[in-house]
């Protein structure tokens, strides 16, 4: 009797036991969302340079290559394309920094929607065209600049402004995504190592350069 009773005791508590670990409600991990990189439009890019060319050849600018600048991108991916016209093609891509506006300097508040002005102090890059023209030394990256000639309602005061084109220290060469890059106050910024490329491509083009910045 004794050995059946602590059998039917062993059993009893087998029981509670198991019937207490199908009444706990099962943990299913959440589903993290990952934020989706998003792609630049070629076929967009593709129209934006056939308009860049007429323009360049209407005001007489290099009709070597232009600078777009597609600002409806993240600013972690690269957004900074030089557009090869006798190739037709994107031949070199990078990171590029916009103005912070009200956000915090340095950092990347509006790194997925980035407000655009023309005002002076407004801390915000302007959209439009813009000729290159005038190489000067910066206090920013590898220390040179190219003064920004806005040739549009949009970016008319760019020069007043102090908008440049400059590299920054602070600016990465490689993807960043989903983090965005840093903001500056209006200026478009890119890594050391880009200007490095760039620069020597906008002294042999001869003439000034085309920057295009769309969103």
């Amino acid at each position: 009797m004794k050995i059946f009773a602590v059998l039917l005791a062993i059993h009893l508590i087998g029981s509670c036991s198991n019937e207490s670990k199908g009444n706990r409600p099962v943990v299913v991990n959440p589903t993290v969302k990952t934020e989706k990189r998003p792609e630049a439009d070629l076929s967009e890019m593709k129209a934006k340079a056939d308009e860049a060319l007429k323009f360049c050849v209407s005001k007489k600018l290099s009709t070597d290559f232009c600078i777009l600048i597609d600002m409806s991108l993240h600013s972690g991916i690269k957004r900074f394309f030089v557009w090869d016209f006798k190739t037709n093609s994107v031949v070199k891509k990078y990171l590029v920094g916009h103005g912070c506006g009200l956000n915090p300097w340095s950092l990347d508040g509006s790194k997925d929607n980035p407000k655009f002005s023309n005002e002076d102090g407004s801390h915000l890059s302007a959209l439009g065209k813009y000729k290159l023209q005038g190489r000067g030394r910066s206090d920013w990256g590898i220390n040179i600049k190219y003064l920004m000639h806005g040739l549009e309602e949009t970016n008319s005061n760019a020069l007043k402004r102090y908008i440049v084109f400059h590299s920054w220290d602070q600016m990465s060469d490689e993807e960043v995504f989903p983090k965005g890059s840093p903001e500056g106050w209006g200026c478009p910024t890119v890594s050391n190592n880009a200007m490095k490329e760039i620069d020597p491509m906008i002294q042999k083009a001869g003439k000034p350069v085309l920057m295009w910045i769309y969103q």
